[in-house]
């Protein structure tokens, strides 16, 4: 414990700087304004954002793209209540009751009660972060090969098969970013792989010009040429604040919903939108107003969730940091911006990088304090942003992800490919193929290939390796259990009586 705390005072030393202090402003404030306003979020903006990686030392952008991920949380619930559009996925279930909260002339106590309650949630699950992930670093050290590669087969199955409306998508967007990730020179044998003679694709696609296509440039094509075309009714705030009731009843829901919250960010699990969901119906059910929910707005139904919401984001930390496996989009792309400085996230971050690690830490707790500033005081600013046009907004991503990508290499051929790819990216979201699995099969699928070929060298070419020891069978089984469910649920779901 005190080994914890003076490393996370010295984290502290680090993020107090006054660089890493304006560069986690500047992540606050952009991922506050992209939260805000709708059809972006924080996998696109750390995506458009990537290239700095090339120019800004390791730990201030990672306290930057922190910075970014948890304020469009913050940012996401302005929209959900003001204007029933969720600026970010995870604050759909806010929109439930906080829209009719605002109809009731409630705004500013739903706006309130959800910038509080998201810095109670980030605040206690910073706390188990710091308590719980050096404790998972020194348990994973003892993982070896058979059990990593099993682990990152469990992340493909849960990120790509199960929670998608489609396992068959789902599994074919996996396999898609698969071949992507063989693209190149192999890793042992240093023979060129699918690179069809084009010189540029020797060294592999670039993580960031997968990301940033997939998501900064595919997404604003595909919000200005299908969802672009919408207005919404605006709700006035009238001042930021809550009753004595309104708080009585907001509490219990905070805590609720960072206990609900904080597991599943840990593990593989879609995001943070069951959990938001799980939140809302145990406030629905243990609420002493129901006659409010679906009708005025309960206060609780915004709570709840959006502490679940915060809780989860801040807890996918767990996983990227003791074991290199992101449980979110957005996870995935930091996982990417780690890899471009040549940072193996896993067990032995916290022993190679440790000063990176817990500034990094300790910039959530800072962040969530100018969080907390930036949102209720500030809130009228955030509005304004809504009023940005639309063509002018996407013009300005379309810009600054296109300058980006050309000022890694300065080559039109990085350009172009990342023009095809935005256009497939497209079309899976206008065919509902899920782009998640693209980009974490991307970035995981080479480390899964070194380690599945270094676990059968450790068995001498057997591949029962993988079932000779516990841990890696139990991952198996596991992995089995989650592909063979949703069909035993159908056929249960298809016997009479």
């Amino acid at each position: 414990m005190m080994d914890t705390w003076n490393s996370l005072m010295g984290g502290f030393a680090t993020a107090l700087t006054a660089v890493n202090l304006l560069w986690a402003l500047a992540g606050c404030v952009v991922g506050t304004a992209i939260g805000v306003l709708p059809g972006l979020g924080p996998a696109v903006t750390v995506a458009m954002l990537l290239p700095i990686t090339t120019q800004v030392e390791p730990t201030a952008s990672m306290i930057f793209f922190a910075g970014i991920y948890y304020g469009a949380m913050y940012g996401g619930s302005t929209t959900s209540i003001l204007l029933n559009t969720p600026g970010e996925t995870g604050t759909m279930v806010t929109a439930l009751e906080g829209f009719k909260m605002a109809k009731n002339g409630r705004a500013g106590a739903a706006l309130a009660t959800s910038a509080i309650g998201s810095f109670v949630a980030g605040t206690l699950a910073t706390v188990l972060v710091t308590l719980f992930a050096p404790v998972v670093a020194q348990y994973a050290v003892r993982l070896g090969p058979p059990e990593y590669f099993c682990l990152m087969l469990l992340a493909f199955v849960t990120v790509s098969a199960v929670l998608g409306s489609s396992t068959l998508r789902g599994l074919t967007s996996l396999f898609v970013g698969l071949a992507l990730g063989l693209i190149g020179m192999d890793q042992i044998s240093g023979t060129p792989r699918y690179t069809a003679g084009v010189s540029e694709l020797l060294d592999g696609i670039e993580v960031v010009l997968l990301a940033v296509a997939l998501f900064a440039v595919a997404e604003t094509l595909y919000n200005a040429l299908y969802e672009g075309r919408s207005d919404a009714t605006l709700h006035t705030v009238h001042g930021v604040h809550m009753t004595r009731a309104e708080w009585r009843r907001s509490w219990p829901a905070w805590l609720r919903g960072t206990a609900i919250g904080f597991p599943f960010g840990t593990i593989p699990a879609g995001g943070s939108e069951i959990p938001t969901f799980l939140s809302y119906a145990a406030e629905r059910r243990l609420s002493k107003h129901p006659q409010e929910f679906g009708t005025t707005g309960a206060i609780e139904g915004v709570a709840g969730p959006e502490a679940a919401n915060n809780s989860a984001v801040t807890a996918t930390l767990v996983p990227l940091l003791t074991l290199g496996i992101p449980t979110s989009v957005t996870a995935a792309i930091l996982l990417g911006a780690m890899q471009n400085y040549g940072i193996q996230a896993g067990p032995q971050l916290f022993q190679n990088s440790a000063a990176l690690v817990w500034a990094l830490i300790a910039s959530l707790y800072i962040g969530n304090v100018m969080l907390l500033v930036l949102n209720l005081p500030l809130v009228g600013l955030w509005v304004k942003l809504l009023k940005i046009p639309k063509p002018q907004l996407y013009a300005g991503i379309l810009v600054f992800a296109t300058v980006g990508v050309y000022g890694m290499r300065q080559s039109s051929f990085d350009l172009f490919l990342m023009a095809g790819l935005a256009l497939i990216g497209v079309a899976m979201r206008r065919f509902d193929f899920p782009v998640a699995p693209v980009i974490i099969g991307m970035i995981l699928g080479p480390l899964a290939e070194a380690q599945m070929r270094n676990a059968v060298a450790i068995g001498e070419g057997r591949w029962t390796i993988f079932i000779e020891r516990p841990m890696s069978l139990t991952l198996l089984l596991l992995v089995l259990a989650l592909l063979l469910a949703p069909w035993l649920m159908r056929v249960l779901r298809r016997r009479p009586g």
